[in-house]
């Protein structure tokens, strides 16, 4: 159910940065690949990063059902988490250096959706999404050796800035009448 539920409940942690667009004048559709790159430092020596696409209903959407409200629904596009230590090679993991800005390629891999006139289109960038992906103990080790002394509280950040644009890559084509 998690790939269906509404996000909603994800967008008003404290933790989970969240980008919006203002409601769409038209019809929008988007296909291919879709690439988040991000700019990160995390104060520990490993962390996840998880990059949602979302498609936001308006607030006068109709519900599904009884029990199913719609009005600003989130609905769950893409997913993908990424562990940092994976960064420059699946084969070789390396540590985070603390605190220094890193680039990270999320492939949320190839989608086509049509995001319908008053809609939003919304990003979630988080760094755990506990129960679906185990824990990371934002230390550089063998996650699944990890002792419960392992883990650590760490700070993670993502940059937003021309020296560092995180961004997200999406596809437009030309709709179709």
């Amino acid at each position: 159910l998690w790939m269906v539920e509404d996000q909603r409940f994800s967008a008003t942690r404290p933790d989970v940065l969240v980008y919006q667009s203002d409601e769409l004048d038209e019809d929008s559709t988007f296909s291919g690949r879709v690439l988040a790159n991000l700019f990160v430092a995390t104060s520990g020596t490993d962390s996840d990063f998880v990059v949602k696409l979302i498609d936001v209903y308006p607030g006068n959407a109709p519900d599904f059902n009884p029990g199913v409200r719609m009005g600003h629904y989130q609905m769950l596009l893409s997913a993908e988490v990424f562990r940092a230590k994976y960064r420059n090679s699946f084969a070789k993991p390396q540590p985070m250096v603390p605190n220094k800005p890193t680039a990270i390629r999320i492939d949320l891999r190839d989608k086509s959706h049509r995001f319908l006139k008053g809609h939003r289109i919304m990003v979630h960038v988080q760094s755990t999404w506990f129960p679906v992906i185990d824990r990371n103990p934002q230390v550089f080790l063998n996650i699944y050796e990890a002792k419960e002394s392992d883990y650590r509280k760490a700070l993670q950040r993502i940059y937003r800035s021309r020296t560092f644009p995180s961004h997200l890559v999406l596809s437009k084509i030309e709709n179709m009448p």
